[in-house]
Order: structure tokens, then sequence, then C-alpha cells
């Protein structure tokens, strides 16, 4: 018995229905089994909280009822996140429409994560050239050949540093 074959629909169809299903999939891996907890998040948990929070993954127990939410949040933001939990755990459970999650874990840490984020590191100022007459005159002789004017300040100004810093450093020898 042969089937006739299935027609396929023509037309447009709307942008939702065509990312519906790897949504779908992609949030049940994390343990969502209702998406719109992700999508719907500032609307669940309010402007406030999804400014500081977001979810990151529900673990079920394996005999028990009721799931663990992880929360992500900053550092600063965790004790203002913790004081609002018997909220947040109301409005989540009221997306699903039963206690589905009984209980909240906030980890706190960067918002990109630990492969994507990277510290933050500021360089120490480089120390201004001591002032002395002489280390001046003796770079600007090393630089007197240059023609460019913004090469010849800057290479002075490294000529400076690298002479005073020669002088800090034979007086230390000296002591």
């Amino acid at each position: 018995m042969s089937y006739p074959p299935r027609r396929r629909s023509r037309g447009f169809r709307q942008a939702a229905s065509l990312v519906a299903e790897p949504i779908r999939h992609a949030a049940e891996g994390r343990g969502f089994a209702v998406a719109r907890l992700l999508t719907h998040w500032p609307d669940i948990a309010g402007p406030d909280i999804a400014a500081r929070a977001r979810p990151v993954k529900i673990a079920h127990s394996r005999g028990g009822f009721g799931a663990t939410l992880t929360l992500l949040t900053t550092g600063a933001a965790a004790p203002l996140v913790e004081m609002q939990l018997p909220q947040i755990r109301e409005r989540v459970n009221a997306c699903y429409g039963y206690n589905a999650i009984s209980r909240i874990i906030v980890t706190q840490t960067a918002p990109t994560g630990f492969a994507e984020g990277r510290p933050q590191f500021d360089h120490a100022p480089a120390a201004p050239p001591v002032d002395d007459p002489k280390t001046r005159d003796a770079a600007q002789a090393m630089t007197a050949d240059i023609a460019d004017p913004a090469l010849q300040a800057a290479m002075t100004r490294l000529a400076m540093l690298k002479l005073s810093r020669e002088g800090r450093t034979n007086r230390k020898a000296t002591k």
C-alpha cells in the first residue's frame, strides 16, 4: 500500500515556527522542559532580576520531586539575587504551572564564562621621566638627527625614560 506523497506547504511561514524545533532540542539538553523560561526570562523574573541573573540549567534529582534551577550572576549582584530567591521560585513555578522547581542555586562568575572571559589586566602607568636637565639634554642630543617632529618627541621621551632608569639602577648598585 503506497501513500500519496506528502504535500509541501506553500507560502510564507512564521520565523518562530522555523526555529522552534532546534530551540526546543537545545533547551531540553540543558534540562529546560519549557523553553519559555529561557526566551521570556525578563518577563518571568522581572526586569530587575533579569538584569542581575540568568538561568543556566535545570537539574532533576534521581528519585525526588522538584528540580534545581541554577542561576548565573556576578559576584556583586549575588546577595541581591539571594534575597529574592523565594519570589524567583514562585515566578518560575508559575511559568511551569506546578511546583517544578524546589531549589535554586546561585552561581557567581563572569557572565561570559571561563572559556570566553578574559581577566582584565590594566598595565601600571609608566613612571614619568625624571625632569633632570642633564638627562633631557642627553636625550635631545641622541634624537637630534630625526627629521619628523612627532617621532623625535616620542624618541626623546623614550630616551629620557631609559636614561633615568639607568641612573636609578646605577644609584642602587653603588649603595
